[in-house]
């Protein structure tokens, strides 16, 4: 009699807890909803810190943004079973790193996919500002405008004039190789000189004084991250080296700014104008900078494309499958 096969079943592993603290593209939520036992922020309301308390405590993986302050103190908090923290951005200053290296927390983030939509909105304020395209749409929105004339609305050239970087990553690079289509020189400062080869591709220029540069620069790119080294970085000393005719653009963080001394010497005209794409204390914005013609003020939303948020998700959903497949996150930013 033939032997009668037994068969056994096997318990299937549990898909690990992930919170998504922000609504996400639908094709990164799908993939997410397939992949995990996954909680997702249908409404995108900004988590509350009670809120963000729950979801460290309960979740295996969090996936938070920018809006959220992942402090050592939330993260004391934080249960056992959290050992992934898969951020949905590049910049991590929002995260109590330390924090998490002491809790045995990895951290990834989403390098890379954002640096030619962030490259395109510094070049497109660099642009806007001296040419004051803000402020002639508005005039003409408004019914003001009663023709051209040979003296009116006159701005300031791009061609021939010159661009400081702050930060030479990736992001600059990429707005200095935008930059040198519309006849920009290229002057760079950063914590060391790049390779002689991009130096020589971009035909950039060294200063390894931010003081020296500053003062000598038509505009100021700002491209650096937030880091405790960097915050205030452009004081309000520094800030006075401007030359009258110059033009700042920030598309990387607020903090880098001291942003009450821009507003000062904006509102005094000591520099031609400014392009802001981030604050210091956003999303709330200084009253004082929104009453003025020389600025253009954007939500945060350099990196607002559909290419580049749907690359983001990609990019979290494989740290975090890596991670859970027992492999080093692509994108790791602190971990075993």
């Amino acid at each position: 009699m033939a032997q009668e096969k037994i068969k056994v079943k096997t318990k299937a592993k549990s898909k690990p807890r992930v919170v998504v603290t922000r609504k996400l593209p639908d094709a990164t939520e799908t993939r997410m909803m397939e992949l995990f036992d996954v909680q997702l922020n249908v409404d995108d309301h900004p988590m509350s810190e009670a809120e963000l308390a729950d979801a460290v405590k309960n979740a295996d993986i969090l996936v938070p943004t920018v809006t959220d302050d992942i402090s050592a103190a939330l993260l004391e908090g934080a249960g056992k079973k959290l050992k992934l923290i898969a951020n949905y951005g590049t910049g991590v200053d929002h995260i109590a790193l330390d924090a998490a290296r002491d809790k045995g927390i990895t951290v990834t983030n989403t390098p890379d996919v954002l640096t030619e939509d962030t490259a395109d909105m510094t070049m497109a304020l660099i642009l806007a500002v001296p040419r004051r395209l803000v402020e002639g749409e508005r005039t003409l929105r408004s019914g003001e405008w009663s023709g051209w004339a040979p003296t009116w609305m006159l701005g300031h050239r791009i061609f021939g004039k010159r661009l400081g970087i702050i930060g030479m990553g990736r992001i600059g690079q990429a707005v200095a190789r935008r930059a040198r289509g519309f006849g920009l020189s290229i002057h760079y400062h950063n914590r060391n000189p790049v390779h002689d080869e991009i130096e020589s591709e971009l035909e950039a220029t060294y200063w390894e004084s931010l003081d020296q540069m500053m003062a000598r620069m038509d505009f100021i790119s700002v491209n650096c991250p937030h880091t405790p080294a960097t915050y205030h970085l452009l004081s309000a000393r520094r800030l006075k080296l401007l030359q009258p005719h110059a033009v700042i653009v920030n598309t990387a963080r607020g903090e880098i700014i001291d942003e009450n001394a821009l507003t000062k010497i904006l509102a005094a005209g000591e520099i031609a104008g400014a392009g802001l794409d981030v604050f210091e204390y956003e999303p709330a914005v200084n009253p004082k900078l929104l009453a003025l013609d020389n600025v253009i003020l954007l939500p945060h939303m350099s990196s607002a494309t559909f290419e580049g948020r749907t690359d983001m998700g990609e990019k979290v959903v494989v740290n975090i499958k890596s991670f859970i497949d027992g492999h080093t996150p692509p994108d790791r930013v602190i971990g075993d």
